[in-house]
């Protein structure tokens, strides 16, 4: 109770940056792995090779790298910044976003990987008419394919939201200031290193647990019969 009273504040600040880099990212991985699966079965050979390259380098690359490379790489030696520069935040700012452009790149690769074995689950008649009645590639892939597909995947994604959710945790070698840089900090200053690590274990399946039922419930509901 102690530690509550003493980090109460720092731990409910901590928790909610997890859940932001968390929400963004997630949307930004389900962004680009849509644009990415759609690649992977387009007819043009060139966009098929791109994306298959961009999967296989992520997928394999550790997310710590790719962390690390958005902090020194793209800021400290190319000079790219996402955040105002006049700013009195820049620098929490920029790490932040930096942090939310990294996991959304990583994760992409899975919700691509995700979406394309949905896609092969829509039977390819149903394609074929569409191409039947004059539509184009983009419009039988978002009209007729992917809402079949993303039913087909509601509980891969799911998993793939969760390990996001942990992943956030190597945000804090930028400095990102989420739950995994207060559980050091609180380990190194206090003597209760189970309590603590117990104290962030309880958070984290606090945080995904819901994730797992309400996914695992929409797989049910909404599978394709």
């Amino acid at each position: 109770m102690n530690l509550l009273s003493k980090y109460g504040d720092q731990l409910v600040d901590a928790f909610i940056m997890t859940i932001k880099l968390t929400v963004l990212s997630a949307i930004g991985a389900l962004i680009l792995g849509t644009i990415i699966a759609a690649m992977r079965v387009s007819p043009i050979p060139i966009a098929r090779g791109i994306a298959a390259t961009y999967v296989t380098i992520f997928r394999n690359t550790p997310l710590t790298l790719i962390i690390l490379f958005t902090s020194f790489g793209l800021y400290q030696t190319m000079g790219v910044a996402l955040a105002p520069q006049d700013s009195p935040t820049f620098l929490v700012d920029n790490n932040f976003r930096l942090a939310v452009l990294g996991l959304s790149v990583y994760t992409a690769s899975f919700v691509a990987e995700s979406l394309r074995s949905g896609i092969n689950t829509v039977p390819v008649g149903q394609a074929e008419a569409g191409r039947s009645l004059g539509m184009t590639f983009t419009q039988n892939i978002t009209i007729v394919v992917l809402p079949q597909a993303f039913r087909a995947v509601i509980g891969p994604l799911g998993s793939v939201l969760i390990a996001l959710t942990k992943n956030t945790t190597i945000a804090s070698v930028i400095g990102v200031a989420e739950a995994s840089l207060l559980m050091k900090t609180m380990i190194e200053n206090e003597a209760a290193i189970f309590v603590v690590g117990g104290i962030f274990a309880l958070g984290f399946v606090i945080l995904t647990l819901p994730t797992g039922l309400l996914f695992g419930y929409l797989s049910k509901r909404l599978a394709v019969k």
